[in-house]
């Protein structure tokens, strides 16, 4: 079982008490561990007594840890004083179930290294102890040079009895090579990646055989970078369901924090009964970093990678990759050169799907008053769209709504892209009225809706404040504005459309279609 471990800095000792309570709340909402993270405590002439509290009422087993500064924590007095102050606990009666003290202290010093000895539970001590020691190593930066012999030597100590390895993950690379550490683990490991690259690695330690992973209580009292909440552990990425033979799906993108894939699909997964997890895989813009990181997680032995929800920048990448690699790119998404959707079957074979834009046209419909049930050829004749944004969510709206009988016209900043998108798409289908026009004619006063493809606007997104509408471009009631953004669910786009009388439709009502098309894709094809 992959222990839940919920760290909570103690800062003063008059703080114990919020602390216990925290911990007790940490406890109700099913951690299995406390971390005290007596960074800042240390240095107080208080903090034995306080320490000694903690561990007596803490609801839970619990780890004591004073991390100094150079390895990520607030510690900045001398080594001797700290390993003192845990050497006076450990004999005080009050012991913990655990102790982590860095192997770059540990190992440095012999002297340093006996006096932990004596309050842990060690093969050559004659007096009982029940504290296990857990030896640690911390990298802000990235993967250290001698990651597998520091590794080695933590295992070769007799009183390790956990080893701990945090390391800033910078590439889905380094999140595989953390989880291999985990199954090849030369004694019980917790493993981490730091940072947002790392989530995977903590989402997927119990299937790969990790004893404990972190959690914070809550967003603000994480203790490291990249740490999820226990709310999203347990309930987002049904932690406890995990296991050796859980099937891994990702929403890959740049960026993907502000996915709500996982809650989206996770739940459906746990409706269904069926043993798979999906999580963010950041994937940094860019053709090769997309063909390294998804043909390394398709090629791993070991992760069970079955699929990914794909976003931007990378919905064109996916249906090179799929054609590359021999795979099935679905006819919509062969017509409009991008998916959204990628499936690993069971055999090794490669699927791609675009679900994209059969849900922006039944989300504009909807804005239109159209039965989103009933969308024909001829749904949206008549009318003009002005879609913004010709990468692959641009070329999935336009073909959508093009399909349905729309006037499609493409607006990009680099006008030459959006020409280019056009032409393919009129290639690919002859009855697709499809043209690209100019920015500045964007104001003319002739479409019926106006769409935005592009990630202004996005939560986290290059331009997170921005609308991609002139401020001259009429907006009245009579008009509709679908954002294909939905986090936040009320973009800049759309409070200024609202604002004016124009009639919106949220990112939401997109993702929600897209993503049930996309569930149904995943399950037919297990």
């Amino acid at each position: 079982m992959n222990l839940l471990c919920v760290p909570i800095a103690v800062d003063a000792p008059d703080m114990v008490g919020l602390a216990l309570e925290r911990a007790a709340l940490a406890a109700s909402r099913g951690a299995s561990l406390v971390e005290w993270r007596a960074d800042a405590l240390a240095e107080d002439p208080q903090a034995l007594g306080a320490l000694r509290r903690l561990v007596r009422e803490s609801p839970l087993p619990s780890i004591v840890t004073i991390r100094p500064a150079v390895e990520g924590g607030l510690y900045d007095g001398e080594d001797a004083a700290r390993v003192s102050l845990l050497e006076a606990l450990g004999t005080s009666g009050d012991a913990p179930r655990y102790l982590d003290c860095e192997w770059s202290t540990y190992g440095r010093s012999a002297n340093l290294a006996q006096k932990i000895d004596l309050v842990v539970d060690h093969p050559a001590q004659v007096r009982e102890a029940t504290t296990r020691l857990i030896l640690s190593l911390h990298d802000l930066e990235g993967r250290p040079r001698d990651l597998l012999q520091r590794i080695a030597a933590m295992a070769h100590e007799p009183a390790c009895a956990v080893i701990k390895v945090a390391y800033r993950a910078r590439s889905i690379r380094d999140d595989l090579e953390i989880l291999d550490l985990l199954a090849e683990r030369p004694k019980p490991m917790a493993a981490m990646g730091l940072g947002p690259f790392g989530l995977m690695t903590r989402v997927l330690s119990p299937k790969f055989g990790g004893l404990m992973t972190y959690a914070a209580l809550e967003p603000d009292l994480a203790t490291a970078e990249g740490q999820p909440t226990i709310e999203e552990m347990l309930v987002t990425y049904r932690h406890r369901a995990i296991g050796a033979a859980t099937e891994v799906f990702g929403v890959a993108g740049w960026p993907v924090a502000h996915s709500r894939s996982p809650a989206l699909h996770n739940a459906r997964f746990d409706a269904e009964g069926r043993d798979a997890v999906l999580v963010p895989m950041p994937v940094a813009p860019g053709w090769e970093p997309f063909k390294a990181s998804i043909g390394e997680m398709i090629d791993h032995r070991r992760l069970s990678f079955r699929g990914a929800a794909v976003t931007l920048p990378h919905k064109e990448h996916l249906v090179r990759l799929v054609r590359e690699r021999g795979g099935e790119v679905e006819p919509l998404a062969a017509r409009i050169g991008a998916a959204n959707t990628l499936v690993v079957r069971r055999d090794g074979s490669l699927l791609a799907a675009n679900t994209d834009a059969p849900a922006a046209a039944e989300a504009l419909a909807e804005g239109c008053g159209l039965d989103p049930a009933s969308l024909d050829r001829s749904s949206f004749s008549g009318r003009r769209v002005a879609v913004l944004g010709a990468g692959g969510a641009g070329a999935a709206v336009a073909a959508g709504l093009a399909e349905r009988g729309a006037t499609v016209v493409l607006f990009n900043r680099t006008h030459d892209r959006a020409e280019a998108l056009a032409a393919r798409l009129r290639a690919a289908d002859e009855s697709w009225r499809i043209s690209a026009g100019r920015m500045d004619s964007l104001a003319c006063g002739c479409f019926h809706a106006f769409v935005n493809a592009t990630p202004v606007g996005m939560q986290g997104g290059p331009d997170p404040d921005g609308s991609p509408l002139p401020d001259e471009v009429v907006l009245d009631d009579s008009i509709v504005v679908l954002d294909t953004v939905y986090a936040p669910e009320r973009t800049p786009l759309l409070a200024e459309a609202g604002s004016r009388g124009a009639k919106v439709v949220p990112g939401l009502a997109m993702f929600a279609r897209q993503g049930a098309r996309q569930a149904a894709i995943f399950a037919a094809e297990r």
